[in-house]
């Protein structure tokens, strides 16, 4: 087991390092390819209005005029080190891990990163829980009541979730709950779980279920597909012929066996949220993750919406170990191969 934890962690550095050269590659390297002049991707730096002197100072700060492998070994050294970056009479520290400097904001972008991620983790676990717990559930009781009227009405509401886009189920609940019947908080009522865990509760229930609304129907469908096939197997014949109970052939057999995939797309779920769920919190003004790459965009900001990529990037590299690991621990087949 724990050669084959080596093995995962040696290859989820050697993917975050593939990740920042891919970065690299989008905001620098293609640019570059396309003909974008170093006065052109500076401007991306320091806003829509800046002037031609700021541009220069921003090529000269940033030396987007080096060759790129050379940009490339300096962006890659401030996230493992840090890098200083010079505003006039002054310079700006950016300790390690540097995702960069916003000229907008005057701050480097790890801090505005960390202050924004209790929200946006707010947001992803307490969702996660719901459509992991949920989904799961309504997946296996269709499986176990097939063809019936449960089934049928799981797999149309389940086919309801994931046809409806989060953009308009949200405003849909807000309308409906928030505005109409007043029973949960409208958008824009995020509070802190420091400040008030009652009323960070009760501000996030209404995105959570929407959100989970979304993706529990992938995770309903997905284990009513694998119960139905795993029910059919010829070893699930013989624990109930051995007379086990039904609910320890279900939940013991039948069950496990249906984790993989489960396990599978819910690590690439919570890492992608993880990174911002930029629908859900911009419907619902949360200020997390995914609203802060929303306004660094229409703000013209790029080192917030290279950091944020980077630092999604890494929740999805983090998500995917995890998930393998747990494979181990549900099919130990798997500490085989």
């Amino acid at each position: 087991m724990f050669a084959f934890i080596v093995r995962r962690v040696i290859a989820a550095m050697l993917m975050l390092v593939i990740v920042s050269v891919a970065t690299f590659a989008i905001f620098f390297l293609i640019p570059r390819a396309l003909g974008q002049t170093p006065e052109g991707m500076a401007s991306r730096y320091v806003g829509r209005d800046a002037t031609p002197e700021a541009i220069q100072g921003a090529v000269k700060r940033l030396h987007l005029d080096d060759p790129l492998i050379v940009q490339y070994g300096r962006f890659a050294q401030g996230i493992v080190m840090g890098q200083d970056y010079s505003l006039g009479p002054r310079k700006a520290e950016c300790p390690a891990p540097c995702f960069g400097f916003s000229f907008n904001n005057n701050q480097p972008v790890w801090p505005t990163l960390l202050d924004r991620l209790p929200a946006t983790i707010s947001l992803a676990i307490g969702a996660s829980v719901i459509w992991v717990v949920g989904g799961v559930s309504i997946g296996v009781i269709s499986a176990l009541r097939r063809g019936t009227v449960v089934d049928k009405a799981a797999m149309t509401v389940a086919l309801a979730g994931v046809s409806l886009p989060i953009y308009f189920t949200g405003l849909v609940s807000l309308a409906l709950f928030a505005y109409t019947l007043g029973i949960f908080p409208g958008g824009g009522s995020y509070t802190p779980f420091t400040e008030n865990p009652v009323m960070w509760f009760q501000s996030l229930v209404l995105p959570w279920v929407t959100l989970a609304f979304l993706y529990a129907a992938t995770y309903a469908r997905l284990t009513r597909a694998g119960m139905l096939e795993t029910l059919g197997e010829d070893y699930i014949r013989t624990a109930r012929a051995k007379g086990l109970k039904e609910r320890t052939v279900v939940t013991k057999h039948a069950l496990r066996a249906t984790l993989t995939p489960i396990l599978t797309i819910f690590g690439l779920d919570l890492g992608l949220l993880l990174g911002g769920a930029v629908l859900t919190e911009s419907t619902f003004s949360i200020p997390g993750i995914g609203k802060l790459v929303i306004d660094a965009i229409r703000g013209n900001d790029l080192p917030v919406v290279l950091g944020v990529t980077m630092f999604a990037a890494f929740f999805i590299v983090l998500a995917n170990f995890i998930v393998d690991v747990l494979y181990a621990v549900v099919d130990p087949r798997v500490r085989l191969s």
